[in-house]
């Protein structure tokens, strides 16, 4: 099962597909940083800046032979003898994640819209290459319409897509990685098309709604085009089963940690192996530095958490004058039982007691913030959705954020996966810079990916069989678009 990544990230789709049988022709990816931790972890090593710079300065060509194309994908759609190169590949499989949320099917006529042209150029490869199945992911919100009357760019893509070359029935998914086995509440939306023919062969069709998913032993309705569910809803994994193995939590129940391993495990055949041993943590395991307020303010989040306090309090408390501020403060955590201890700094680790409800009132002040999004992820309950921001979220034991590999855990990546290049960058540098943190937060789930993989897989092994029986070859019932 031959298959090309576009918008590939890091590899999270690619991950899965290849864990369900693909073999990867080429990725192709524009940010430097994501397609070296790509690269590094699917073709060869590239831990030496030197080495990623000098492969940098390739020609496409030379990159493809390295099967990862650093490129926008206009370059690549531009070099006609690369396409005939894709065509001749015989690919079976396109996915990617095209950004797609400003997408409409009158923005091939708008050629100045960067939000639709990247959508058009993904649907203009499949169109020359016609390969047997497309897979499309975006986040959930692509779903709803921005503009009265008019159809979401969700739908519209669904249609587009459709129309392209000589057709694709395609299903159009609302799909939760918790379902498919992370420890993470992540939605999203795909959309998973099988070439007309081949559809037309197999007697399916794919139903008019966006299916949704659902727990393995709750959900009904499966259409033939959409991933069934493998997780139980007993059997979802916690933030406790994916991390507990790793440091602070010392002496604390770890769950169903080995069994979480154990099933990350399986994926390890798929990454490259690398040659460093780790004796005591995995890669990317370094945790992040935090001024002693930022310490103060998370262990003030969890000491909330810990009590049922509503963990808006500090952003609630943002822009009311002095007293205001007190007098709502006061009533919130007027439940909290005192003295009680706060921890107010890494370096060295230190802590204040806070003796009476005024003190802890008085504190709350200091520490207001007009950050809304920052909460302690609970320990026995998944995570929520892993995004790109790594001071979103607060570690349940320990006041500091996730690390790169806590949350690489929560989607997905197996230990073996290194992510390359900087932690994170400052927020001026974001539209330019794929740092690891954002790498893992831009991802799909491979859990998902893998389920998605598998279906992909078992549809095309069964049309070989059904063309195969009918004495029909299957690498020639639809020829690419030279165009």
């Amino acid at each position: 099962m031959k298959f090309v990544d576009l918008f590939s990230g890091c590899g999270g789709l690619s991950l899965g597909i290849e864990r369900a049988g693909g073999h990867l022709v080429a990725a192709v990816e524009k940010s430097d940083m994501a397609a070296r931790t790509f690269y590094h972890n699917y073709v060869d090593d590239a831990s030496d800046a030197r080495f990623w710079q000098q492969y940098l300065q390739r020609s496409l060509w030379r990159q493809l032979e390295g099967k990862v194309i650093v490129s926008e994908l206009s370059n690549v759609l531009g070099d006609e003898d690369l396409m005939k190169s894709f065509r001749k590949s015989d690919i079976d499989v396109v996915v990617g994640g095209p950004p797609c949320q400003g997408f409409s099917l009158a923005g091939r006529r708008r050629k100045d819209d960067h939000r639709n042209r990247l959508a058009w150029e993904y649907l203009d490869f499949v169109e020359s290459t016609a390969p047997k199945a497309v897979v499309i992911e975006n986040v959930v919100g692509m779903s709803q319409s921005f503009v009265k009357g008019e159809e979401s760019s969700f739908s519209q893509l669904q249609t587009a897509l459709g129309r392209t070359g000589s057709g694709y029935e395609v299903q159009a998914v609302h799909v939760n990685a918790l379902h498919y086995g992370a420890p993470q509440f992540r939605p999203r939306l795909m959309l998973i098309a099988l070439r007309q023919d081949i559809a037309g062969q197999l007697r399916l069709e794919a139903s008019p709604q966006i299916w949704k998913s659902d727990f393995a032993d709750l959900a009904t309705d499966v259409p033939p085009l959409a991933p069934p569910p493998t997780t139980l809803a007993a059997q979802a994994f916690t933030v406790r089963d994916a991390i507990s193995d790793l440091f602070g939590w010392d002496g604390l129940a770890r769950g169903k940690n080995a069994e979480y391993l154990k099933a990350l495990a399986a994926a390890d055949a798929v990454v490259r192996p690398k040659t460093d041993q780790y004796s005591v943590e995995p890669p990317n395991q370094t945790p992040r530095r935090h001024t002693d307020t930022v310490v103060t303010r998370f262990s003030f989040y969890r000491m909330m958490a810990r009590n049922g306090v509503d963990q808006r309090l500090l952003t609630q408390l943002s822009g009311l004058e002095m007293e205001d501020q007190k007098a709502l403060a006061k009533l919130a955590l007027a439940g909290v039982k005192v003295p009680l201890e706060l921890q107010t700094s890494n370096r060295p680790y230190s802590v204040r007691t806070i003796g009476s409800l005024d003190e802890l009132v008085e504190l709350s002040v200091e520490l207001v913030t007009r950050k809304h999004s920052q909460k302690v992820l609970q320990a026995n309950e998944p995570s929520r959705t892993v995004v790109t921001l790594p001071d979103d979220y607060v570690h349940p034991m320990q006041s500091r954020i996730f690390t790169v590999r806590e949350l690489a855990r929560f989607q997905g990546f197996p230990d073996s996966f290194e992510f390359l290049g900087r932690e994170t960058t400052g927020a001026h540098r974001r539209k330019l810079e794929v740092p690891q943190y954002t790498q893992v937060g831009n991802a799909v789930s491979p859990w998902q990916s893998y389920a998605v993989g598998t279906l992909i897989s078992r549809l095309l092994n069964q049309y070989r069989e059904a063309v195969n029986l009918h004495g029909i070859s299957a690498s020639t019932q639809v020829r690419p678009s030279a165009t």
